[in-house]
């Protein structure tokens, strides 16, 4: 089997509004933009990709990772057999530096083709499942105090049993919102705090002090990506588990957060990681060294999140029951571009036993959502 094109697709599909994001550096999420890749082959099998494009987020858009892969990664990947994923990725990351989203929607392709040609799932070509779901967490945005209390306690009546608040904006509006919170949800729902890098060294460390009395679990990158060393220093200062999550990319930058014992937690994306493949490095590496990682979101689509729980299911250096994934972006949008809605619910994400990703495009809404 040879790879004979890649077909980019930009999408963009609208949040819900009562759950638009709002977060501390990442400003206001009401639609999402994605670049969708159908990798095609002379056996007629086509695999599928989805690449987060939120430029504020990762330097990538649609016309970047278009440009990207007709230029650099299709001439490289005509001809090649696309099941010989580990060599191609090798390939990628010489094709050009970072863009990790774009690289990452073309990987899982791969992965996708191989399932099909298999005819097995991606989570059975990562070794089998080591649990039956991915349990998840809810995301309640930066919004006032009551609002954010009245979502809070929506996700709780829908099942999930864990979450987290977008912090990093006001420290007192900050503190005000994750109490509202805490009040609403009672004290059994597991409650952290992600910060989007949105505090000051010294807001990051007052604050978290003060959320002492909300009873937060963890405190995800409570200060920006400039200087992992003071994330080190902020770790030392509070009580709570760090997540790094902006701070980690590659299994170079996991290395170096090891390194200067930054974090305690990595949260680990198929996009920001470049694909399945380097994803599950980055797990086993945390894994060797007793860190624990958990799936972060860029609230993907149907294609992203079939991937993103395939790897969840499969990897062991991912405990997600210690800190629940955030496997959650089909609940935000008014529709998907799939056929058939994943197997995800409130608190845990499934993947079905299709082969691949096992997932197939809607091609008439890929049409409506087409941007032109």
């Amino acid at each position: 089997m040879k790879i004979t094109r890649i077909e980019t697709i930009p999408i963009s599909v609208p949040i819900k509004p009562s759950l638009a994001i709002r977060s501390g550096r990442g400003g206001t999420h009401t639609a999402s933009p994605f670049l969708l890749v159908k990798v095609h082959t002379d056996g007629g099998i086509i695999g599928l990709g989805e690449a987060s494009c939120t430029p504020r987020w990762s330097g990538e858009d649609q016309v970047t990772g278009a440009h990207l892969i007709r230029t650099y990664l299709e001439p490289m990947l005509i001809g090649e057999n696309p099941l010989e994923i580990e060599t191609l990725t090798q390939k990628f990351r010489l094709a050009f530096a970072g863009n990790f989203f774009t690289k990452s929607a073309v990987e899982m392709a791969l992965w996708d083709i191989a399932g099909k040609a298999a005819g097995k799932p991606v989570y059975e070509l990562l070794g089998g499942k080591v649990r039956e779901f991915v349990p998840t967490k809810w995301s309640v945005s930066g919004v006032d105090p009551a609002k954010a209390a009245e979502i809070a306690t929506w996700a709780v009546a829908q099942g999930f049993k864990a979450m987290k608040v977008k912090v990093g904006i006001n420290p007192d509006g900050d503190v005000a919102r994750v109490r509202a919170v805490r009040e609403a949800i009672g004290e059994k729902t597991k409650l952290g705090v992600d910060a989007n890098g949105g505090w000051s060294f010294e807001d990051a460390v007052k604050t978290i002090e003060r959320l002492g009395e909300s009873k937060i679990y963890f405190a995800e990158q409570p200060i920006g990506t400039e200087d992992v060393a003071l994330l080190a220093e902020v770790r030392k200062k509070i009580k709570v588990p760090v997540i790094a999550d902006e701070s980690i990319y590659t299994l170079q930058d996991a290395k170096t957060l090891v390194r200067l014992h930054a974090a305690d937690v990595f949260s680990i994306y198929v996009g920001k990681a470049g694909g399945v493949g380097p994803a599950r490095a980055i797990a086993a590496y945390a894994e060797s060294v007793g860190l624990k990682c958990t799936v972060g979101s860029n609230l993907e689509l149907g294609i992203g999140s079939a991937a993103m729980t395939h790897l969840a299911l499969a990897t062991r250096g991912i405990d997600a029951e210690s800190f629940p994934c955030d496997i959650i972006g089909p609940f935000f949008y008014e529709d998907d571009v799939v056929l058939e809605p994943l197997p995800i619910v409130p608190g845990q994400a499934r993947a079905t036993d299709k082969p691949g990703l096992g997932v197939e495009l809607n091609e008439e809404k890929i049409e409506r959502y087409r941007v032109r």
